[in-house]
């Protein structure tokens, strides 16, 4: 029922509350993925054969197939996913470049630098960078620990 509590209704309640609430959260929280993962191992267990047959006499190694079990058609997705190898890639790009060619009709160029790196760096460095550099926040979040759990 406290998902249809307004939210200044649960604020307003005292913080040994709150600890009790976030606490019973989290342990259905936890019950549910936990239950939600054997689930999921159960349906590879019962339809990953069938479902990589079914890929294969459709001539293809991922994406969706839909098998039939009894009145339920089961869908399973198997989604691709690619990795490149970066200094491979920086070859590539420029290898195009000597040639003349222009590498942004041919690969997407995005250029990263760790927070680590960018902190190491001295301050003329930085201020070089600054412009282009953005800082977002996460989502706040508040544990509570009540005084009985000393933690």
């Amino acid at each position: 029922e406290l998902a249809t509590w307004p939210v200044g209704d649960i604020a307003a309640l005292p913080a040994d509350a709150l600890v009790s609430l976030q606490k019973e959260a989290d342990d259905a929280l936890r019950v549910t993925k936990a239950s939600k993962t054997r689930i999921d191992d159960a349906l590879i267990a019962k339809y990953a054969d069938a479902s990589f047959a079914s890929r294969r006499a459709a001539g293809k190694d991922t994406g969706t197939v839909r098998i039939q079990d009894g009145s339920v058609t089961i869908v399973a997705d198997l989604s691709k996913r690619v990795d490149w190898d970066q200094p491979t890639l920086s070859g590539l790009v420029e290898q195009i470049k000597g040639d003349g060619d222009d590498p942004t009709e041919y690969v997407d160029i995005n250029f990263k630098v760790s927070e680590r790196k960018y902190n190491a760096w001295p301050n003329h460095i930085k201020t070089a960078f600054r412009e282009a550099r953005t800082v977002r926040t996460g989502k706040e979040s508040f544990k509570l620990i009540s005084g009985e759990d000393g933690q």
